[in-house]
């Protein structure tokens, strides 16, 4: 059975090298036989805002409604991102915040402070970028995005494992290193990684 991928793309600029990024991973990952899906988060028409937190959940735009369709087709969910301010992108937080909802990702249990986690079964790759070394990200900041989407969002629902993979400093690498991240990048489609 072949691997069944949605690359989640959070850069809201399409000529982000995330998006290079995210092209090489999709590439091996074809030339391995995988079925590949694509979201790009900046193309979707959505309200990213949680308007009313989980107390009255706002109808899911169509847009939305499409992407959690191949989020539950896929078996290995690939997120590639920059890191700003230490966190996501804002339309990538929105985008979780919106479609990552009770019901559908997980289920508060009654009376209860546990949960259901309904995404059990898959697996995750994070691929984000830097503008500063990662080792530095991991000591001094505790590389607060990943925490954020591998622990507190992926995990949370059930989807492991979840993998990472760095690249940076972004702002001050030539063309020679960033052509080795893609080829990097593209061996983990090939993988399925």
């Amino acid at each position: 059975m072949s691997k069944k991928i949605v690359i989640i793309n959070g850069h809201p600029n399409k000529n982000s090298f995330n998006f290079g990024l995210a092209e090489a991973y999709k590439k091996g990952a074809l030339e391995s036989n995988a079925e590949v899906k694509e979201i790009i988060i900046a193309n979707l028409k959505f309200n990213p805002n949680l308007e009313a937190g989980f107390q009255k959940i706002s109808a899911l735009e169509p847009d939305l409604l499409d992407a959690w369709e191949k989020i539950k087709w896929a078996n290995h969910l690939v997120w590639v991102h920059p890191v700003w301010w230490g966190g996501l992108p804002a339309i990538m937080k929105g985008f979780i915040d919106r479609l990552f909802l009770p019901g559908l990702a997980f289920k508060y249990k009654e009376n209860s402070v546990f949960w259901d986690k309904l995404l059990i079964g898959k697996t995750a790759r994070i691929i984000t970028t830097l503008d500063q070394p990662s080792w530095y990200y991991w000591l001094v900041y505790g590389k607060p995005s990943v925490n954020q989407l591998k622990n507190s969002t992926l995990k949370f629902c059930g989807i492991k494992p979840v993998k990472v993979s760095y690249f940076g400093i972004i702002k001050t690498s030539n063309n020679s290193l960033r052509q080795k991240w893609i080829a990097k990048v593209e061996k983990l489609g090939k993988l399925n990684k």
